[in-house]
């Protein structure tokens, strides 16, 4: 990346955005690069779109995320302010929510790092390798491609909790030995891996484990002909368990450990949209299901989309299309 090294040669003021509803890889990327720049004598500033899951509000430095939901004119104003910008574990600017319009009109000089397929060509530099299993590992490896190592523990810590979420704690085919590599040197940095796994998967509240437990007995639709099944919440059914962001993280992946089931779905219903999850094993694409039918997109094996629709509507169209699919599912 010579453009970049040379863009980062002396001090400047830096924007680091990620998409809407930001998961573990996403402000593990974006916390673990704003230490190193700062360490580097730059100025930053992280933004998020929406709100992030309360199990994620550990990682060092998330005090200094300005979260756009609750206050645009002043996350804005402070982006404003930068020379480069950042967009994270994101490939398009749609996916940054109401940050897209500012993405589109930014006049400085915008640098994607990402790991999802088919990037819209909207930055002026690229950091991008589908066969990484997060942005997080991409950033490692940038910082190293830069010629400088991580500032310390806390960047560390940031893409450890990046790694670990984004491969379903090491269990998803994208993880490689290069994947392994990188994890022993952060343990090497003095990564406390033992604390982050406590802090992303020991932290749930009552209400969490609950709703769980009625994702699966109540809600969860299991369609053997297809080798599928789906779990949908309406927005009352949150309420109901007091839900918080995050509280649903992952159970999208809970059918897939039926025998049979190669594909799950989850529908959440948000005020504005559904929000819609995808998984797989194996070679069904669902990445291509979700771009076609759901505006989304994805990996191959995880994917999300959305839907205007109503739930009940949603949900309809999801099964009517299952038998389109049907020989792809039946393949082992």
């Amino acid at each position: 990346m010579p453009a970049l090294r040379e863009l980062l040669a002396t001090p400047r003021r830096i924007g680091i955005i990620s998409h809407r509803q930001p998961d573990g890889d996403a402000i593990g990327s974006s916390l673990g690069l704003y230490h190193y720049l700062v360490a580097q004598g730059h100025t930053v500033v992280v933004a998020m779109p929406t709100d992030y899951p309360r199990f994620l509000k550990w990682m060092p430095g998330t005090d200094k995320v300005l979260l756009h939901e609750f206050d645009q004119k002043r996350t804005e104003a402070a982006l404003a302010e930068t020379e480069v910008l950042f967009i994270l574990d994101f490939n398009a600017p749609s996916r940054a929510y109401l940050l897209e319009k500012f993405i589109v009109q930014y006049k400085g000089v915008k640098v994607m790092v990402d790991h999802h397929p088919e990037p819209e060509p909207c930055v002026d530099l690229m950091y991008h390798d589908t066969a990484s299993c997060s942005t997080s590992e991409l950033i490692y490896r940038l910082v190293a491609d830069l010629g400088h190592t991580l500032p310390g523990p806390d960047a560390g810590m940031c893409l450890y909790c990046g790694i670990l979420t984004d491969s379903g704690s090491f269990r998803f085919p994208s993880v490689t030995a290069q994947t392994h590599r990188i994890v022993a040197g952060l343990l090497e940095l003095g990564v406390d891996h033992s604390a982050v796994y406590e802090q992303v998967h020991s932290s749930s509240s009552e209400h969490k484990l609950r709703l769980l437990g009625y994702c699966l007995d109540d809600k969860m639709v299991v369609l053997p002909e297809f080798h599928a099944a789906y779990i949908s919440l309406s927005l009352a059914e949150k309420e109901r368990f007091h839900f918080e962001p995050g509280d649903t993280e992952g159970t999208v992946n809970y059918p897939l450990g039926i025998t049979g089931i190669r594909f799950a779905a989850f529908f959440s219903e948000d005020k504005d949209r559904v929000k819609i999850s995808f998984r797989s094993q194996g070679n069904f694409d669902v990445n291509a299901l979700a771009r076609a039918h759901f505006s989304g997109g994805g990996h191959r094996n995880a994917a999300g989309g959305h839907s205007l629709e109503s739930l009940e509507a949603t949900v309809a169209r999801f099964r009517s299309l299952l038998p389109q699919y049907a020989s792809q599912l039946a393949m082992p």
